[in-house]
């Protein structure tokens, strides 16, 4: 995979540069000081992943996001956490805050990966089946896998695709999140953000702008979070 850099600051995309080069073996073709050189970038060359910048002058990086070629593959590296659920709604790949971690990072460069690969196979289809009740079939990577909804866990919507994560996997098919969720068992699964649809049962906690099942976190929106504590708690707290 190819990547650009895009950030005001150069202090900052010298560091990127480095983190990049230190956890990962992707392509750095070039850096930006601003979006607006990068979107004529984008119109000649193809790029597989944009790391961008958010508080940036001119254009900034959530404007730049909803501009880019659907493509291309979208990780936010900002100081700023209020533009998390914003990040998610244009269908980011991530959303890493600086100082940036090397760890995070890589994460967020392995989950880049791996959905590139999952989309670069051409058997990925709109293949999701009705099962007799408590189960679906999903077709994914040239295998079908009989899912059950108690161990599906939550549901992340990625452009045209949605990620099915379940206790020992996640899968990956041709399918928006809306019609998604239209296939999974009414009143166990609630929509908790623009890009994400959880299984109610198998949340362990939330806050003001996540939940969380086990260890992972999901984004909670703010047009949907008066709905699931509602759901959840059995109130409107």
């Amino acid at each position: 995979m190819n990547c650009i850099i895009i950030d005001d600051e150069p202090l900052a995309r010298a560091e990127m540069e480095s983190l990049i080069k230190e956890v990962s073996s992707l392509e750095i073709l070039k850096q930006f000081s601003n979006a607006f050189s990068a979107l004529e970038y984008l119109k000649e060359n193809d790029v597989d992943l944009l790391f961008v910048d958010i508080q940036m002058p001119g254009l900034n990086g959530i404007d730049f996001a909803a501009s880019v070629p659907k493509k291309s593959l979208t990780i936010f590296t900002t100081a700023y956490p209020q533009y998390a659920l914003k990040s998610y709604e244009l269908d980011a790949i991530d959303y890493v805050l600086k100082p940036i971690e090397k760890s995070r990072l890589k994460k967020a460069i392995n989950k880049a990966e791996l959905f590139k690969k999952l989309l670069s196979n051409e058997t990925v289809k709109s293949t999701i089946e009705e099962g007799t009740g408590d189960f679906l079939f999903i077709k994914s990577e040239r295998r079908v896998h009989k899912v059950y909804f108690d161990e599906l866990l939550y549901v992340e919507g990625l452009k045209d695709y949605v990620v099915i994560f379940t206790e020992s996997q996640k899968l990956i098919t041709a399918m928006n999140l809306k019609n998604m969720h239209q296939r999974l068992p009414i009143g166990r699964y609630i929509r908790v953000s623009k890009s994400f649809v959880v299984n109610i049962s198998r949340v362990t906690s939330f806050d003001n702008h996540a939940v969380y099942i086990g260890d992972k976190e999901v984004p909670l929106g703010e047009t949907f979070r008066e709905e699931f504590i509602k759901v959840y708690t059995g109130n409107s707290m």
